[in-house]
């Protein structure tokens, strides 16, 4: 993510230079009604939603639009929001652009972009990505939460709300609150390097853990208007000799190595580290008899850390515990024939109080139980992730290295 602090400063600066210049402000297009027009009826990213629809209605300003997203090198094409504005080529002829377009002075909107939240803009269905040639046939669209209506814009400055759960025919830009990491320029896109890459160096030895090397999910718990999802898995166990879990390890997109691991879709293959052999022995000698969940989550906005109502975590793990008789956790149970990591006893008592966990909206998959405990099985796969009222919502692979 974009340090907040540098785009606040560039927005600060790009006000007195484009206040002084921008032609005297206009009066905005006149709205149908409930609808935002103005600063005085809408602020944030609803506001800023709008004012680059009606900038898109400008051909020029699309084929700068069109080619700063197909430039981008980060994953999906997108493009931190706020620096588009304040920093492309130009010095701030976009936001210029979209102040001049809403009919708004641009030292206002200039503001109105540095007091939002960090938003990201950037086509979020691959079938929009590919097939949106610049035309004037876009919406522009944002929501803060996943799974709310989105508020759509057409170039016109005409709103409406959009089903949630399914993309409209016609494209659709985003712009909504940051999940990327802009710090650092990605060395591939989609997966294609940009020039030839050197031969990759062996890989290093395995460090002895707990690890996931295939995964499964039935849905990807991302609203369209997101993106890809952001699944991770998280070790939990028992937070010091309190009743509370709490999260001891988190693998996902955002982790160093070996608890990297990055699936954007329904499936993957691999092989990443969810918990050290090293972290499961000290856990183990300072928790006896309390083993460790495998619990995965969509991420929304915030990486690596569980942000879920405590009842409905609780209410979870009550039911599935309740179904497979607490036989919900594991542990290593390695022995000098095989490594293996099998089904343990959870002590129930421990989801009564999930400690680091508070009222937001990441996605909770499920946890891990054994499939021999489930008493069902998939073909490569010996995991399954129980989500809200026992449902099956994925299966997973995990081993003992």
């Amino acid at each position: 993510m974009c340090h907040y602090t540098s785009r606040a400063a560039a927005l600060t600066l790009l006000v007195g230079a484009l206040a002084c210049s921008d032609r005297p402000p206009g009066t905005a297009p006149e709205a149908p009604p409930g609808e935002p027009a103005t600063l005085s009826t809408a602020t944030g990213p609803e506001l800023l939603a709008r004012s680059l629809a009606l900038a898109l209605g400008d051909p020029t300003f699309r084929a700068q639009v069109k080619g700063e997203l197909d430039r981008s090198p980060f994953r999906e094409h997108k493009l931190s929001f706020q620096r588009f504005l304040s920093a492309e080529p130009g010095g701030g002829r976009a936001l210029a652009s979209l102040a001049r377009h809403a009919g708004l002075p641009t030292a206002d909107l200039a503001r109105a972009a540095e007091r939002a939240i960090p938003l990201e803009m950037y086509l979020p269905v691959p079938e929009h990505r590919r097939s949106w040639t610049g035309d004037g046939n876009v919406l522009v669209a944002t929501a803060l939460a996943d799974h709310d209506p989105p508020v759509a814009f057409d170039v016109q400055g005409n709103r409406q709300l959009l089903d949630p759960e399914r993309p409209p025919a016609i494209p659709v830009i985003a712009v909504v609150p940051v999940e990327t990491d802009f710090a650092t320029t990605p060395a591939k896109i989609g997966g294609d390097f940009l020039f030839p890459w050197p031969p990759l160096p062996p890989p290093p030895p395995v460090v002895p853990g707990l690890y996931m090397t295939k995964a499964h999910f039935a849905d990807d718990f991302e609203g369209w208007l997101k993106g890809s999802p952001e699944f991770e898995v998280h070790v939990l166990g028992q937070k010091a000799q309190t009743d509370s879990l709490t999260s001891y390890q988190c693998a996902g997109e955002k982790q160093p190595a070996p608890y990297y691991f990055d699936q954007n879709g329904l499936d993957w293959s691999g092989s990443v580290m969810l918990f050290s052999k090293v972290q499961l022995d000290a856990y183990n000698a300072a928790h006896p008899g309390q083993n460790i969940r495998v619990f995965v989550v969509e991420d929304d906005d915030t990486a690596c850390q569980i942000k879920a109502n405590r009842d409905i975590v609780g209410n979870l793990f009550k039911a599935v515990d309740g179904a497979y008789k607490a036989l919900t956790a594991g542990n290593d149970s390695s022995n000098t024939v095989a490594k293996l990591f099998k089904r343990a006893n959870a002590i129930q008592k421990l989801w009564a109080a999930v400690a680091s966990f508070i009222n937001t909206n990441d996605e909770l998959v499920g946890t891990a139980v054994e499939d021999a405990v489930v008493g069902i099985s998939y073909p490569g796969y010996n995991w399954i992730v129980k989500g809200e009222n026992n449902a099956t919502n994925g299966w997973i692979t995990l081993g003992m290295k």
